[in-house]
Parts: C-alpha cells; sequence; structure tokens
C-alpha cells in the first residue's frame, strides 16, 4: 500500500500540531506554516478550509492517503452509528495503529514497518498488512529475531510511562496484547473534530 514519504516535519508545521509524536518533531520552533510564505499567512479560513484542514490532520496521524481514506468514509457511512465515530474506530483498529497503541513502536510510521517486515502475529498467523482490521478477541504478538529484541526493549522502556488504552490488554513480558473490546470514540486521545470530515465529504 502506498504511503506519504516526504518531509514529516513540514506536516506538523502545517497542521499547526505535532502528528507523529517524538521530540523530533518539535514544530513549536517555528509556529506557522511551511513555505517562503508561511509567516504571512494569517487569513482566517473558511468553513471549507477548516473541514479540508481536519481532514488532512487525520489522514496524516494514520498515515493514510486519500484514495484509502475516502474508503473508510464511504464504509462507515454505510454502517451502523455514528459516521465520524465508526469512521475514527475503523482507523484506530488498523493493526499499525493497534501496534503503536500497545507500545511497540514510537510512532505510527515505526508501527507501519514492524507489521510489514512480518513481526506480528494475529491469533497464531503472520500478518504483514498494516490497514488489518483487528477484531475484539484477537490475540496479537510479537515474533522477531534476537538482533531486535534489544531495539523492542529500548521503546519499551521509553513508552514505560504510556497511558494504555483501555480497549487493549498488553503483556509486555511476552511481547503480545489482546484486543478486549473494539475502540469508541472516547478512547482518542488526538484532538479530533470528526464532524469536519462528515461535513466535508457530505457535499
Amino acid at each position: 500500500m502506498a504511503r506519504y514519504t516526504g518531509p514529516k516535519y513540514r506536516l506538523c508545521r502545517r497542521e499547526g500540531e505535532n502528528l507523529f509524536g517524538p521530540k523530533k518533531y518539535d514544530f513549536d520552533i517555528r509556529p506557522y506554516p511551511p513555505g517562503q510564505h508561511g509567516q504571512g499567512r494569517r487569513t482566517k479560513l473558511s468553513d471549507y478550509g477548516l473541514q479540508l484542514r481536519e481532514k488532512q490532520k487525520v489522514k496524516r496521524v494514520y498515515g493514510v492517503l486519500e484514495r484509502q481514506f475516502r474508503r473508510y468514509y464511504e464504509k462507515a457511512a454505510k454502517s451502523k452509528g455514528i459516521t465520524g465515530s465508526v469512521l475514527l474506530q475503523l482507523l484506530e483498529r488498523r493493526l499499525d495503529n493497534v501496534i503503536f497503541r500497545m507500545g511497540y513502536s514510537l510512532t505510527r510510521p515505526q508501527a507501519r514497518q514492524i507489521v510489514s517486515h512480518g513481526m506480528v502475529y494475529v491469533n497464531g498467523r503472520r500478518v504483514n498488512i498494516p490497514s488489518f482490521q483487528v477484531q475484539e478477541g484477537d490475540e496479537i504478538v510479537l515474533k522477531f529475531k534476537e538482533k531486535s529484541k534489544a531495539f523492542i526493549d529500548s521503546v519499551l522502556e521509553r513508552n514505560k510511562d504510556l497511558t494504555r488504552q483501555g480497549w487493549l490488554n498488553v503483556d509486555e513480558k511476552n511481547y503480545k496484547g489482546t484486543v478486549v473490546k473494539l475502540p469508541v470514540r472516547e478512547d482518542l486521545q488526538f484532538p479530533i473534530n470528526e464532524q469536519l470530515i462528515v461535513e466535508l465529504y457530505s457535499k
């Protein structure tokens, strides 16, 4: 699946928020949009502009491109429940996001790489598709060569103060976790106004 490979710091500055997590993406150093005229852009956004920026922010947080994001929206719109909440639930249930939420990676792009490299098993079956949708009751296990153990352990150490998600049960000692229940809107820790995205796609 295609992914964004451009400068991430630039995206953080464009959205005005830290989208990726690590300290190296500290956009507070230059709190204005990128580009030659970034400091001069003080115009008030229209309703469409606000909706577009919110959609772009969510796309970049979860690391999906436009076509895939639209498919998520269309699936959410056809599902029972509030469209915006279902959309965010689908994004949260991505396997790369689950690895990130469990604390086995520092960022979602790093989690995506862990999945793509075949280090993740779901219910005993190897899964190397980052967009794989986990289900309630799924057991997720990391299996890796000895040379990768030091890296995973260092990540867990750096994430020792991470607030675990209530819908996930993590067993760090055995490098595994279980999806206790499907995530709900309240489980998201990142400020997102999903209604703006729904309004954008509803036009």
